[in-house]
């Protein structure tokens, strides 16, 4: 591959939004740079993998394959969430195949050794013969599961697999600081409400579209109808975080003017704010005054993602059964905004196969929070 015209095109993406071209082809159908693309920006940073409500009982494990690599979210004994890689430090069997409950140990199917829920190694059977279970090379102290760094927000479950990552709250200082207000429990009512939808697109389209309001009018009619285009703002944050809000949030209400519980202690912005950012690399996520949302993009192949979408509330009375239609209600509201935004991610994805396509330009007004993605995809491809 040429470096030169390597650097010369991520140069482009560089300059500055009212001269900026964005990513070009390659970087949504070659397969060499899908590859680079999860190292650097995904095994190096701090990206989401999972949600912490699928493991919320002690002893609860769910396996995940996150662009190849085998991982496992455990809940400690302790009540702590740990993140593993999901092998065996023998001979690299998987350990865990479907979610569900650990009784006692982690045991390996191939030759048997168990390990604890924190990782520890605790049963090596026959490691020095039949009949001897330990061995003087085999160092059971340094040979438990291997721990990914992991951290919890917003109930999502976040891992830098490299290790080389500052602090999670360190590098997302400026996200935790803008949302304090909602550093609160969220409450999950199951699974009418979450769903996934697949599209035929690369997950960074779906980071592209979500981080701006310019598309509202055209594809998002009736939202669009009483939060227009000119209730939108940008929001940006070089490095970390960039997408758009809304002055005239509205309160979903039931048939009998029922509308879910506040959370507490909001300032008064938030009575008719709502906020929508994106969490460089993978996560997308929503704050209004009486509920929140998280979705998960999945790069589940080149031209192939897997979003995960979840409803949080901020007030434990959403849960209540006599709530279970406007539950109902919202989830429904929420999966059709989101669905109307696949013809626009597999349509340009579509695009990224025309020859003379040079990444595009950007509306210096509109814009601005798609590209300070793109300025953050080629500042870590570039370093």
């Amino acid at each position: 591959m040429n470096q030169h015209v390597t650097d010369e095109a991520l140069a482009r993406v560089l300059q500055p939004v009212a001269k900026a071209n964005g990513l070009p082809n390659r970087h949504y159908t070659d397969p060499h740079w899908f590859d680079l693309e999860a190292r650097k920006l995904f095994f190096e940073q701090w990206a989401g993998i999972g949600f912490a409500k699928d493991v919320p009982e002690n002893g609860d494990a769910k396996p995940i394959d996150f662009l190849g690599q085998p991982l496992v979210m455990i809940r400690g004994r302790d009540g702590t969430l740990r993140v593993f890689q999901n092998i065996c430090r023998h001979r690299g069997m998987i350990l865990i195949e479907k979610p569900g409950r650990i009784r006692g140990a982690i045991r390996c199917p191939y030759h048997s050794w168990c390990y604890d829920l924190d990782g520890a190694l605790k049963a090596t059977p026959h490691v020095g013969g039949p009949g001897h279970n330990t061995h003087e090379a085999v160092d059971r102290d340094t040979l438990g599961l291997i721990e990914v760094a992991s951290h919890v927000w917003r109930d999502i479950v976040f891992v830098n697999l490299s290790g080389t990552a500052a602090p999670f709250e360190q590098v997302n200082a400026k996200a935790l600081e803008r949302w304090k207000e909602f550093d609160q429990p969220l409450h999950h009512a199951g699974p009418g409400s979450g769903f996934a939808l697949e599209v035929a697109s690369n997950w960074k389209l779906a980071v592209e579209n979500y981080c701006e309001s310019y598309h509202l009018p055209w594809v998002h009619p009736g939202l669009n109808s009483y939060s227009r285009l000119e209730d939108h703002y940008n929001i940006e944050e070089p490095g970390a975080f960039s997408g758009q809000g809304t002055t005239v949030y509205r309160q979903l209400q039931g048939d009998a003017g029922e509308t879910f519980e506040d959370a507490a202690g909001l300032g008064s912005k938030w009575e008719t704010a709502a906020e929508y950012i994106a969490l460089y690399p993978n996560v997308l996520l929503g704050v209004h005054r009486d509920h929140s949302f998280a979705i998960l993009l999945e790069p589940a192949g080149q031209q192939r993602t897997v979003e995960h979408v979840e409803i949080y509330y901020h007030a434990e009375s959403a849960l209540q059964s006599d709530m279970a239609d406007l539950r109902a209600k919202n989830t429904a509201l929420w999966k059709v905004v989101f669905e109307e935004d696949i013809f626009v991610v597999e349509g340009m994805q579509r695009g990224r196969s025309a020859l003379h396509f040079d990444g595009g330009r950007f509306s210096p007004a509109m814009d601005g929070p798609t590209h300070m993605f793109h300025r953050w995809v080629a500042t870590q491809l570039a370093s």
